[in-house]
């Protein structure tokens, strides 16, 4: 049973960046897909940013393009996600997660499982 434990989450101003770290233990991810969600406090969980088992095909929610990043070190059995341009929105528990299902829905959280226990970004305006 493959255990995901994310890090790096934390408090900063409007503007700055975090990176946060999923490491895997139990498994190796290098076979699958993986994403990043994230939940804020009275809202559902929401897509963040997928990236296929050999990190050559991304994608990403409309609300953090261009300002996150996700990549994979597949001999480290980790996944990140960079996140620059950090605005008051985005704070929320961040979520990563195996994607068992399909590619075709990366974007629903029934494709994933295995989910981390979460870490929270908090960002100041």
């Amino acid at each position: 049973q493959v255990q995901l434990v994310e890090s790096g989450g934390g408090l900063v101003q409007a503007g700055g960046s975090l990176r946060l770290s999923c490491a895997a233990s139990g498994g190796t991810l290098s076979s699958y897909g993986m994403g990043w969600f994230r939940q804020a406090p009275g809202k559902e969980r929401e897509f963040v940013a997928t990236i296929n088992w050999n990190g050559g095909s991304t994608n990403y929610a409309d609300s953090v393009k261009g300002r996150f990043t996700i990549s994979r070190d597949n001999d480290k059995n980790t996944v990140y996600l960079q996140m620059n341009s950090l605005k008051f929105e985005d704070t929320a528990v961040y979520y990563c997660a195996i994607r068992y299902g399909s590619s075709i829905w990366y974007a629903n959280s029934a494709s994933y499982g295995s989910w981390g226990q979460g870490t929270q970004v908090t960002v100041s305006s």
